[in-house]
């Protein structure tokens, strides 16, 4: 009765299932996997953001498959305040209601069933279900550490094959916190070319440099076909707006065909709500009020996990040059699933083991850095107590 592509295991896992029981059982829970910033207590102006919905054009349909003119031109200003791009043309833009659904347009666009596309590992676990739904085979190529994260060409190259579609790019890289490097951005767009391969870059914690430096957007990237993802979820910490887009750049006759593709795809859907899009200027801006806010604070926690690790040399924190999260090498005490349990019934700790991010090998455990600071403290105390004797 039910497709292939919806055969999902259903049941819980053991750390699901053991995160349930410790909750139905009253246990003091301290969780260090938060990643809604709603539940982080890092929450916009909520005046001015409810303000922007009261709008007399959410009464009035448009159906604009591209999505509002106001709204697109209102994204090409975040751009040039924020990334200095100046000539990014709202008409290379498509609205979605999350940068989820801009892949699958993506996928389903680029991809005939079977086709693959190349995904970063270690690397965010949505990407599988993403894949599953389209039809499309992701087949890894891996970062390597060694002072900070690469990517590793040598095995990229040897990923492709005739049934390659594209490469997907996380900057910064989600948990890793790896932004390409110049030298990175110009071997993948002679790899695209190579192969004939389009560049699918998400960009949701491009602003999140702990370094404050600002970072180089993709969105005109001319080298290569590329499509880049990004939405107000991040970069203004508004998640449950449901405001994103993908750009289109590259040459410019494959840019124009996949602009006029994607229309018509985003036609037979006409998924963006009317009141969000009158609203996306003031979603936007919110960004210069809670993003300082949200730096401020993944800077508190990071200095506070290198303080507590100071006397643990058991236990390492992975470089790390963006985002929300942060990366612990800790000693291999069996699978990092059995560790994340142990910590959550010894100590009433939430982590997320490495293997949730494909991390190739054991002794990895993945932190919130947004997690509220008090909380953050007290659960790498404990945390530590088991793992960094």
């Amino acid at each position: 009765m039910f497709s292939h592509r919806t055969n999902w295991r259903l049941a819980p896992n053991a750390l699901t299932r053991a995160i349930e029981e410790a909750h139905a059982s009253g246990q003091e829970i301290l969780d260090l996997t938060v990643s809604n910033p709603t539940e982080a207590g890092i929450r916009p102006d909520a005046e001015i953001v409810l303000a922007a919905l009261v709008n007399p054009e959410a009464m009035h349909y448009d159906p604009q498959p591209r999505g509002l003119s106001g709204a697109r031109q209102a994204v090409c200003h975040y751009y040039r305040e924020s990334h200095d791009v100046f000539d990014l043309d709202p008409e290379r833009l498509i609205l979605t209601t999350s940068t989820s659904e801009a892949y699958s347009y993506v996928f389903r666009l680029l991809c005939n069933p079977g086709d693959e596309v190349l995904v970063p590992k270690p690397s965010y676990p949505l990407f599988e279900f993403l894949a599953g739904l389209a039809d499309v085979k992701l087949v890894p190529y891996p970062l390597l550490y060694d002072h900070g994260w690469q990517i590793d060409f040598d095995s990229l190259y040897k990923t492709a094959t005739p049934q390659s579609r594209a490469v997907i790019l996380v900057h910064p890289n989600n948990p890793t916190g790896s932004y390409a490097s110049a030298s990175e951005t110009s071997a993948l767009n002679a790899f695209c070319r190579d192969y004939g391969l389009a560049l699918i870059v998400d960009e949701v914690f491009l602003d999140y440099a702990h370094d404050g430096a600002r970072r180089d957007s993709f969105v005109t990237n001319a080298d290569a076909l590329t499509f880049t993802l990004s939405g107000v979820s991040k970069i203004s910490a508004l998640p449950q707006m449901k405001l994103a887009w993908v750009a289109t750049s590259g040459p410019e006759e494959a840019v124009a065909e996949a602009g006029a593709r994607l229309e018509i795809i985003a036609d037979t859907y006409l998924s963006m709500n009317t009141p969000v899009q009158p609203a996306a200027p003031v979603l936007l801006d919110q960004r210069k009020q809670i993003q300082p806010v949200v730096v401020d604070r993944l800077r508190v926690n990071l200095a506070e996990l290198d303080r507590l690790l100071v006397d643990r040399p058991s236990c390492t924190r992975l470089q790390v040059e963006g985002g929300w999260y942060a990366v612990l090498r800790v000693p291999v005490l069996g699978t990092d699933e059995d560790l994340a349990i142990d910590l959550l019934r010894k100590m009433g700790v939430i982590v997320h083991p490495g293997h949730f991010y494909d991390f190739p090998n054991e002794g990895h455990l993945v932190l919130s850095l947004i997690t509220e600071p008090g909380v953050f403290c007290e659960g790498v105390a404990r945390l530590l107590q088991v793992v960094g004797a």
